[in-house]
C-alpha cells in the first residue's frame, strides 16, 4: 500500500495553522540502508535539479574535466542552479570560450537573471536574457563539454544521445536502482526518475565516496568537494542552498530542485538525504531540508541564516509579522 504524504510543514497566522505542507524525506547511511523516513519511501518522483551532481559525474568519469583542465569551480558550477550574477554568467561565457563555443550552442533557452541589479540594468538598457542567464547553463555547459570529449554531435539533450545516456548509466548505478523514465526538465534535458529511496542512496554514496578507491567514487567526491568550497557557484548571495552550506558546522552538499525538491550530502557522515514536498512549495521544501539539518546536528537552530529558512516570519503589507513558516513539532528532534 502506498504511504501517505506526511505533514512537515505549518503556515501559522497567529495562534492558528493556515497551512501544511506534506510531503516524503528519507535519509540513507554509507550502506544504502534507510536510517529514517517520512511518508512513502518506494515514491517515484522527478528529482528535478537536486540531481545536477549525478548529471555531472559524466563529465568526470569520462576524463573530459581532466582534459579540459576543469577547476573546481567549474564543477560546482556544472552542478548549479545559479541566479544569473555577474559571476556565474561570466564563468560561464569564459568556459563557453575556452571550449569555442557560444551561447547559441546551450540548449537550456534564455531566462531572465535573477540577479535583481543585473536584471534591472539589462531592462534599463534593452538588452535581452539569453541562455548563459538561464539557472541550467553550467550543467549545460558541462554537457558541451562532455559531448566534445565523446567526440559527438552537439544536441546533447536528446535522450539516445551519449551525455544523456552517460547521465542515465550514473542515476542508475548510484542509487542501486533501474529508473523507470524520464522527464523532460525546465531546461529541456532529460531527468530521470528514481524513488525518494533510491535518491536518498545516491546521495549516501556521494557522501561516502572519499571512503573508496575506485575512479567513480573518486569523481563524486570531488564534485561533493567542489559544491562544498565554492557554494556561491552552486546558487548564489541570498539563496538557501549557498546560505545553508555556509551555516553548515561541518562539510555539506545541498541542492535544491523545482517542484518541492531536495538533496543533501553529509560526508563526514556518509548521510544522504532526499526530500520532495507534495504540493511542490518551494518555502516547505527549504523549511522541510533546515529541520532535517537540524535533526541531523548539521545546522545550528539559532544561526540566523537557518531561521532564514527554519522558522521565516509571515509579513502583510506593512511589514507586520502576522505569522511565521515552522517544521511540524518533533521535525527536528527536539
Amino acid at each position: 500500500m502506498t504511504a501517505l504524504p506526511t505533514p512537515l510543514v505549518e503556515v501559522r497566522r497567529g495562534p492558528f495553522v493556515e497551512s501544511t505542507h506534506a510531503g516524503h524525506a528519507v535519509i540513507c547511511g554509507p550502506d544504502g540502508d534507510i536510517l529514517e523516513a517520512w511518508g512513502d519511501p518506494d515514491l517515484v518522483m522527478l528529482p528535478r535539479s537536486s540531481a545536477k551532481m549525478i548529471q555531472a559525474l559524466p563529465l568526470i568519469t569520462s576524463g573530459a574535466a581532466e582534459s579540459h583542465r576543469l577547476t573546481d569551480r567549474q564543477l560546482a558550477l556544472a552542478c548549479a542552479s545559479h541566479e544569473g550574477a555577474p559571476l556565474h554568467v561570466g564563468a560561464v561565457s569564459d568556459w563557453l570560450e575556452m571550449l569555442g563555443l557560444s551561447a547559441d550552442d546551450l540548449r537550456c533557452g534564455p531566462q531572465p537573471s535573477r540577479d535583481k541589479a543585473l536584471r534591472f540594468g539589462m531592462i534599463r538598457s534593452g538588452e535581452a536574457p539569453c541562455q548563459i542567464h538561464n539557472n541550467c547553463s553550467g550543467k549545460h555547459t558541462g554537457f558541451l563539454t562532455l559531448a566534445r570529449h565523446l567526440g559527438a554531435n552537439l544536441d546533447y539533450i536528446d535522450p539516445a544521445h551519449p551525455v544523456q545516456k552517460a547521465c542515465l548509466a550514473a542515476f542508475e548505478e548510484t542509487s542501486d536502482e533501474t529508473s523507470p523514465g524520464f522527464g523532460i526538465d525546465g531546461c529541456s534535458a532529460p531527468n530521470f526518475a528514481l524513488t525518494m529511496t533510491g535518491m536518498a542512496r545516491a546521495m549516501a554514496w556521494f557522501a561516502s565516496a572519499s571512503k573508496r578507491s575506485d575512479a567513480q567514487s573518486a569523481a563524486a567526491a570531488r564534485l561533493v568537494g567542489a559544491m562544498h568550497s565554492y557554494p556561491e557557484m552552486v546558487a548564489g548571495e541570498g539563496r538557501a542552498c549557498t546560505l545553508l552550506m555556509r551555516a553548515a558546522t561541518e562539510p555539506l552538499a545541498l541542492k535544491t530542485g523545482a517542484e518541492g525538491y531536495f538533496t543533501a550530502i553529509l560526508p563526514q557522515r556518509g548521510l544522504g538525504l532526499a526530500l520532495k514536498i507534495a504540493d511542490g512549495a518551494t518555502r516547505a521544501s527549504e523549511c522541510a531540508t533546515a529541520a532535517l539539518l537540524v535533526r541531523l546536528g548539521v545546522l545550528d537552530p539559532a544561526h540566523p541564516d537557518v531561521q532564514r529558512f527554519l522558522n521565516p516570519p509571515v509579513l502583510n503589507r506593512r511589514d507586520i509579522v502576522t505569522g511565521d513558516i515552522r517544521p511540524v513539532a518533533g521535525l527536528t528532534g527536539a
